[in-house]
């Protein structure tokens, strides 16, 4: 439930996410960049300045090769290279930038022969007049470029992802925009078909024929019906109410408004309600909840269409969540549809608009921070909506 939420805050958020993070991490970038820029200078001269010191020592005639070594020891100290010199046996006698417990016994400590063989598949030794041998490894910036390359593939891949997901973001928020300014274009067309049925209605009504009376009830109740539908796509992108809603007594509702319009001769649908007296309070907007758990139930009849069989409406509660379930024991649905199945626009159905679960989903999930979704079942299809109870119903 929780990561949910932070899902959907993401979601909403999502551009200003990606750009701090982008700034983030190009910041780090050229951090790290500038930082190795730095040490391959400082390394660049390092290595220049020794390089002239061992020149000048081997063309001092009067100087040792010994001699000669002792400074290039001393520089190389200073530049953090990792280094042994051998004498024409094969001896440790100097090393530099090497662990301390090594330079302690140079000369017998096994583990020391163990680096010099280490430090020649780095690079080849360098031979010196007198048969001393110079072993030497890389430079300590090398594991830092080796780091920053790591960094930037990571750097990289993360800003890819980023991308891939922001533009995924940004046209789901384009497409929920979109749905949002069709109900209430669909809403405000449906306002005038509505006054004129309502009058020619009450027309019907106040004459003396007792048939064109009976019609005009008739019609009534359909047209408080039309309205009620219009009512509620003007809630669409609306803050939603929050009010008290007794799950078992909206599931009745349900059940009683489906009732008569079921078929009862061929392929018969039995419809069902297993819910408590009342059944468990939850915070909620009742219009949008009515109108997502009778997208459910339209769903199930849709599936038994042609074929019959049996609709359950099921109310329960387990500490701070209530569940409506509606069960039906139709064909079910493929699993290669499941991924999508809350999609708007993806429909089982032929000719199907593919509207009624996406819409479902987005009262239970994004209005009222509940969840949706199809449980596994051996015959026809499961749908489940939890929602948080209230403090009252949770004691």
């Amino acid at each position: 439930m929780v990561a949910r939420r932070v899902l959907r805050s993401l979601k909403r958020y999502g551009t200003t996410v990606v750009l701090a993070l982008v700034l983030i991490f190009g910041g780090i970038s050229v951090w790290q960049a500038w930082d190795i820029a730095t040490l391959l200078r400082r390394e660049a001269r390092e290595t220049s300045r020794i390089y002239g010191q061992i020149i000048t020592g081997l063309q001092d005639t009067g100087s040792s090769p010994i001699g000669t070594l002792m400074i290039l020891v001393e520089a190389v100290r200073e530049s953090g290279i990792p280094l042994v010199i051998t004498d024409s046996t094969g001896r440790p006698t100097a090393a530099a930038s090497i662990p301390t417990e090594l330079l302690q016994n140079l000369e017998r400590d096994p583990r020391v022969t163990q680096l010099i063989a280490e430090l020649d598949r780095s690079n080849p030794p360098m031979m010196v007049p007198g048969g001393w041998q110079v072993h030497y490894g890389n430079l300590p910036v090398e594991s830092r470029l080796a780091w920053l390359g790591v960094l930037q593939l990571v750097i990289l891949t993360v800003a890819a992802t980023l991308g891939v997901w922001a533009y995924r973001t940004s046209v789901e928020s384009h497409r929920d925009r979109l749905w949002v300014a069709m109900a209430r274009e669909s809403a405000h067309q449906l306002g005038t078909p509505l006054m004129s049925a309502s009058a020619w209605i009450d027309r019907l009504a106040d004459s003396s024929d007792p048939r064109a009376q009976d019609i005009a009830a008739h019609l009534t109740h359909d047209l408080e019906r039309l309205e009620r539908v219009a009512k509620r796509f003007e809630r669409i992108g609306r803050p939603a109410r929050q009010d008290e809603v007794a799950l078992g007594v909206l599931a009745e509702r349900v059940a009683n408004y489906f009732e008569p319009r079921l078929p009862r001769h061929a392929h018969r649908i039995d419809l069902t309600v297993n819910a408590p007296e009342a059944g468990p309070m939850i915070q909620a907007d009742p219009v949008l909840v009515e109108w997502a758990l009778e997208a459910l139930v339209r769903n199930a009849i849709d599936a038994l269409s042609g074929r019959g069989g049996n609709i359950t409406i099921k109310v329960s509660a387990k500490g701070r969540s209530a569940k409506l379930a509606v069960s039906d024991d139709g064909p079910g649905v493929r699993h290669e549809v499941r991924a999508n199945l809350f999609e708007p626009g993806v429909s089982t159905k032929a000719g199907g608009w593919g509207i009624g679960l996406a819409l479902a989903r987005r009262i239970v999930e994004d209005v009222h921070g509940g969840r949706l979704e199809i449980e596994p079942v051996q015959v026809g299809a499961t749908f489940v909506a939890t929602l948080p109870v209230t403090a009252e119903s949770a004691v």
